[in-house]
């Protein structure tokens, strides 16, 4: 059986980027992080999951912003707008989602999209040795470490809840 277009653009990128992890394609979508955990055996914190949000802009622009945060947090998108010096912060509708990302709710991977966006990662998932994120599908997954996801999306350290 071939592999998921999605999935096969992920690999490549995670490869491009030195990414040494592995991908685990599960039998079932895994499109929240307490089903990812329960699929991964393990604990739901370990999860990265890839948010992606529309930030207003002091423009009045939508802009994407993603949030790579523990599955066990909540984002104040509040605090995290003020952090990042934007108006707002939403979740993204999935038609902005998939425009920005090329991939489905669900299965946003931290890397991989058509073009750089700025991106912001959630310090307690530094509390894991083995974290799990999207690898650009629902059913899809990719072992990475903190640093190894920092230095791959060079994104900034924010406290996100």
């Amino acid at each position: 059986m071939s592999e998921h277009p999605s999935i096969s653009r992920f690999r490549a990128e995670l490869t491009s980027r030195g990414g040494v992890g592995r991908i685990v394609v599960l039998p079932d979508s895994v499109h929240t992080a307490a089903l990812a955990a329960e699929a991964l055996g393990c604990e739901v914190g370990a999860i990265a999951n890839s948010l992606l949000f529309a930030a207003t802009t002091a423009a009045g622009e939508a802009e994407p912003v993603l949030v790579l945060t523990s599955g066990a947090h909540r984002v104040d998108t509040a605090k995290v707008a003020a952090s990042i010096d934007v108006i707002a912060l939403k979740r993204a509708e999935p038609e902005f989602v998939r425009a920005h990302t090329g991939q489905v709710i669900g299965g946003v991977s931290p890397i991989a999209h058509p073009q750089p966006i700025p991106t912001f990662l959630d310090p307690a998932l530094r509390a894991y040795d083995e974290i799990w994120a999207a690898a650009g599908h629902p059913a899809a997954v990719f072992s990475t470490t903190y640093d190894e996801l920092l230095a791959m999306t060079g994104a900034r350290e924010i406290d996100v809840n």
